[in-house]
This record gives structure tokens, sequence and C-alpha cells, in this order.
């Protein structure tokens, strides 16, 4: 797992072909809008939510937030002890994010 911040986060990502992004924030937080393009999956679910973890390309990178940055590391911890490789979680979550989002 890395914390990138915004810049190295954005930047990554553009540059990565092998990219996921993925959201988990809870459905109210998503309702407000989300990051073009990416996987909403609420870690509040608890089990539910390591059993959809399980289920995703261990192959992949990962991009990982949430609204401030604490869930997304978490998450990143719990897909590092699941045996994703890379989990890269975004510091200052949605709270600094200043890219484009959209409806879900």
């Amino acid at each position: 797992m890395e914390d990138l911040t915004q810049e190295e986060w954005v930047e990554r990502l553009a540059n990565d072909d092998n990219a996921v992004v993925l959201d988990v924030r809870t459905d109210a937080e998503v309702a407000e809008g989300i990051i073009e393009n990416a996987i909403h999956i609420d870690i509040y679910k608890g089990q539910e939510f390591v059993d959809e973890i399980e289920a995703l390309d261990k192959s992949k990178n990962y991009y990982v937030y949430c609204r401030s940055g604490n869930r997304s590391g978490k998450a990143c911890q719990i897909m590092e002890q699941l045996g994703f490789e890379n989990a890269y979680n975004l510091e200052g979550g949605m709270l600094e994010w200043t890219g484009d989002v959209v409806e879900k």
C-alpha cells in the first residue's frame, strides 16, 4: 500500500493502463458525486465488502479513495492482506479532490 498525494494519484492514474479506481464511501456519499469510471464498494458493509474485494482481479493496480483518506487507507490494508500488491490510497480523499466528478 502506498499513500499518494492528490497530484501523484492523478498523475499515476493517467499513465496506468492497468488501473482500477475504487470508491469505498457510503451510498449517500457517492450520491453527491463519484470519480468517473470508479467501482463503488462500501467499506462499511463488512464481510460483504471483503467478499466483493476478493472477487476483483489481483493483477490490476487499484486507486482507492473515500471522503478523507482514512477509510481508503484501511481498504488498502485489507486489500494487501488479501494478496493485492498494488493499492494506492488518495491522501485527503474527496475533501481535497479538485478533479471532475460525475453523478451516480
